[in-house]
């Protein structure tokens, strides 16, 4: 957070409360043009009627913002009832659509519509107004919920389909950490004009945030330089780190708490893991190692 305002816009991330009418590819080149940066990318693709949390990330740290598909997203909707239902009936259909269930694509999804699997984490049955259902769902990544509303009226003999939806959370960012496109607009105003930097630092979070979820390595100062040349990490470059599993993705940082890389964790003999993403420059740090003949 002691970066300058340029650092962060090189290698950031923001959380923008999307609003309802624009496609996340469009709010996501409103982010760039507001804040003049050469490239934006976002995690979490919203239909243009859905609202809520959509992580943008910025310049660099678009290499790395799609680790987003791994964690969890949650989301408040309104499923709309084709015929009058009572509610026991809804609720006990709805606890049978959690866990692992399969799916197929929407017409207008951007994907291949083949039957696919999704894991359900929770489904909470929230209040029942007529035929508008309130509920809370916690999904795997890249679950549907306007199909998961068709199928779960297709369960109920009746028909339904999605009517209102926002996303709450996105992995670890939240409604709490979200801003509109308005409060980013001011807070660069702000700093561009009147030279005041406090709104743009609570909205332009450190790129190195989008991983924090994810199992950390610190490595020795010796190692960064070759690690930043896209070398492995050997068990004798690591300073300290976090459990993890083989296969797992980890973050891999400077003891100044700077990320080096997106890395996969192998456990082959002494080597610990391979760079997937490398974001620390060459040369920022000492070489402790030489050039082969």
């Amino acid at each position: 957070m002691e970066r300058s305002i340029e650092e962060l816009l090189n290698f950031g991330v923001v959380i923008i409360d999307k609003p309802k009418g624009p496609t996340s590819h469009q709010v996501s080149a409103w982010v760039r043009d507001i804040l003049h940066v050469k490239k934006t990318g976002h995690a979490g693709t919203l239909d243009p009627k859905v609202t809520g949390v959509l992580p943008v990330a910025l310049n660099k740290a678009t290499r790395i913002i799609n680790v987003l598909h791994l964690t969890p997203k949650e989301y408040i909707g309104v499923m709309h009832l084709h015929k009058d239902l009572s509610e026991d009936k809804v609720r006990r259909i709805m606890k049978e659509f959690v866990g692992e269930i399969y799916q197929i694509p929407p017409l207008r999804s951007a994907v291949a519509r083949k039957l696919r699997k999704r894991r359900v984490y929770e489904l909470e049955f929230m209040e029942m107004l007529g035929r508008n259902v309130l509920f809370r769902a916690k999904v795997e990544s890249g679950t549907y919920i306007r199909t998961l509303c068709v199928d779960m009226g297709e369960a109920l003999c009746s028909g339904a389909h999605m009517e209102e939806l926002r996303r709450i959370a996105t992995g670890h960012y939240t409604e709490k950490d979200a801003h509109t496109l308005q409060d980013l607009l001011d807070a660069y105003v702000f700093w561009k004009e009147d030279g005041d930097e406090s709104y743009i630092r609570e909205i332009i979070r450190p790129g190195e945030d989008i991983l924090s979820f994810l199992p950390k390595i610190t490595v020795k100062d010796s190692a960064v330089d070759a690690l930043a040349h896209g070398a492995p990490l050997y068990k004798t470059g690591v300073l300290e780190s976090d459990k993890f599993n083989k296969g797992d993705y980890v973050a891999v940082f400077t003891k100044k708490g700077e990320l080096i890389s997106l890395s996969r964790t192998v456990l082959q003999e002494d080597v610990v893991a391979i760079p997937e993403r490398v974001i620390m420059e060459r040369g920022r740090y000492p070489r402790a190692w030489k050039k082969g003949p």
